[in-house]
């Protein structure tokens, strides 16, 4: 892994752990695209079966998951840093 990557992969995972210590619990709609970059950035593309019709939860999450179908890791994670930051998070 490269310097670049290594501060990247750092900033991601501090990230995920000052997004959980946020004073205000973000919108669904954030809570969502954090879901969908982490799930991007830790899996890459979107795999498994989609939910059912009735999974609304996991149908919305699927779905904004594959909006992101083809962004490569370090993008996704750079890109969950930076929206955790617009969130207020404290890195």
């Amino acid at each position: 892994m490269s310097e670049k990557e290594n501060v990247v992969t750092e900033q991601f995972e501090q990230a995920q752990v000052a997004v959980k210590a946020l004073s205000e619990k973000p919108s669904d709609e954030a809570l969502l695209e954090l879901y969908a970059l982490y799930k991007q950035a830790s899996n890459g593309d979107v795999s498994g079966d989609k939910p059912g019709f009735f999974d609304f939860v996991g149908t919305a999450k699927y779905d904004a998951w594959g909006k992101l179908e083809g962004m490569d890791q370090a993008t996704a994670m750079q890109n969950y840093v930076n929206f955790a930051r617009d969130l207020g998070a404290d890195l």
